[in-house]
């Protein structure tokens, strides 16, 4: 997309109401990408020596002691100082345009020099950098060969029993092994819950872990795999894209699919904090729902090339962070870029947009987790909302990385919380339950029948669960 798909239309974008938003122009230094990355390195070589400082004093030191005793807080902060140095490298790295990252951004960008422009040639290299990435070839006319498709493969029916429409629920991970162990078995636990989810409900499952476009990695690698979805699976009605680090933690609640029959997008959020205050957290695109149509994938397109990693990400992120209040700087990402097009390109995009908070498609974890066991006296599955959260959702915990933005004890214990909440209401239709949220250990709660198919009392899935059994 160019300039004016992409909403730099000089403060031109986007509908009435408010929606649209000034063009912030991208600035570069002057500084050569040489100077920048000495610098960086200089800045490596000593963060280094601290952690060669900090780890020959756990060593050799006189502290000997469990890392669980008081005694052990210097070795314990000098743990946590090691993981952010180990954060700040990563960081530094990052934004110092590492060999694959200027490589990329060069086969993007094309032959301009970016350490030789000032701030009005660095928007214009942006800009054709920008209009020159794609996708995948375009396609028009979508609607039409889904029509032609369905009617020729009546086989593939774009409904289930009860006339439904077919979903696709997809997911994914890193296609390595988590550098926390414990990492890898929550991605278990978070995948098997969203298998159960979707054996009760009839929908299918596609959990990835290739990057099919190695431009788009990190948050942005969910585009190009929803794109190929769409035109793989024509009889899918809708896809729905679901982060590794959510659950769902009613497996009784179902969409209210009805509510959205003239719409293509359904996201959780809020219009105020879109439209009124400009929040770069007014939506979450953690969990969603596409439409597989045209407007679909019209939208992608305007969607990606915010995405390309190296000079493309980090200028786009200057434009997010000068237009998206409350935005940190740094790189773009998939969130705030969905946030700013739909900001400033309002009426090509909202009508067709339904922000919902009637329910918890996506329930930030933290207000949440430690309120189930309340939850469970006084509620029961099927409510979908702050009753009994839809979907409970790990903002900021990175259980597969080496940091987040919140201990990574806190974020096991609650995520474990959040699987046997979820669990205890599958196992309770075969009699069983977890011994405590905290605790992967089961118990029986239900004696077993002669005649189990009889009591049909035991199969709904929308049944108060005690707290007491």
């Amino acid at each position: 997309m160019g300039q004016e798909g992409m909403g730099y239309n000089n403060g031109k974008g986007g509908g009435g109401g408010g929606g649209g938003l000034p063009m912030t122009e991208p600035t570069h230094h002057h500084r050569s990408r040489k100077i920048h990355r000495t610098f960086n390195n200089v800045k490596i070589t000593v963060l280094c020596g601290l952690v060669t400082i900090l780890v020959l004093r756990g060593t050799i030191g006189l502290n000997l002691s469990l890392p669980n005793q008081p005694t052990d807080a210097d070795a314990l902060a000098g743990a946590k100082a090691v993981e952010d140095i180990d954060r700040i490298l990563r960081e530094i790295r990052s934004d110092g345009g590492a060999d694959d990252d200027a490589a990329a951004a060069g086969d993007l960008a094309g032959s301009f020099n970016a350490t030789a422009l000032n701030a009005t040639e660095a928007a214009a290299a942006y800009a054709s950098a920008v209009e020159r990435y794609a996708l995948g070839p375009k396609i028009s006319d979508w609607d039409g060969q889904r029509r032609r498709w369905l009617r020729q493969n009546p086989g593939f029916p774009s409904t289930v029993a009860g006339g439904k429409p077919r979903i696709l629920l997809v997911t994914g991970s890193q296609p390595g092994p988590c550098d926390n162990p414990l990492g890898d078995h929550y991605l278990l636990k978070t995948t098997k819950n969203k298998i159960d989810y979707c054996r009760l409900h009839g929908i299918e499952i596609v959990h990835n872990l290739a990057h099919l476009d190695t431009e788009l990695a990190g948050y942005w690698a969910k585009l190009p795999l929803l794109r190929r979805l769409m035109l793989s699976h024509p009889e899918v009605e809708w896809i729905w894209w679901m982060d590794s680090d959510a659950l769902f933690t009613d497996m009784a609640f179902e969409l209210p699919l009805s509510r959205y029959q003239d719409r293509n997008l359904i996201i959780h959020g809020y219009q105020d904090l879109l439209f009124e205050k400009h929040s770069w957290i007014a939506l979450n695109t953690g969990s969603f729902l596409f439409r597989n149509c045209q407007w679909s994938l019209d939208l992608l397109d305007a969607w990606a090339p915010m995405g390309p990693k190296g000079f493309i990400r980090d200028e786009a992120g200057k434009i997010l962070t000068a237009n998206l209040k409350g935005r940190p700087a740094f790189e773009a990402d998939d969130q705030s870029a969905l946030i700013y097009l739909l900001l400033s390109q309002k009426e090509k995009w909202m009508n067709k947009v339904f922000i919902e908070n009637s329910y918890y498609l996506h329930g930030f974890w933290a207000g949440l987790v430690d309120k189930y066991e309340e939850m469970m006296e006084n509620h029961h599955p099927g409510l979908g909302d702050e009753r009994w959260p839809f979907v409970t959702h790990f903002v900021g915990c990175k259980p597969c990385g080496s940091y987040g933005d919140y201990p990574v004890e806190r974020c096991l214990r609650s995520m474990e919380r959040a699987f046997n909440f979820a669990d205890n209401q599958v196992l309770r239709l075969y009699g069983f339950a977890h011994k405590g949220l905290e605790s992967p250990k089961i118990k029986r709660v239900r004696n077993q029948t002669t005649k189990p198919i009889d009591d049909k009392e035991n199969l709904d899935v929308k049944a108060k669960i005690s707290t007491t059994s």
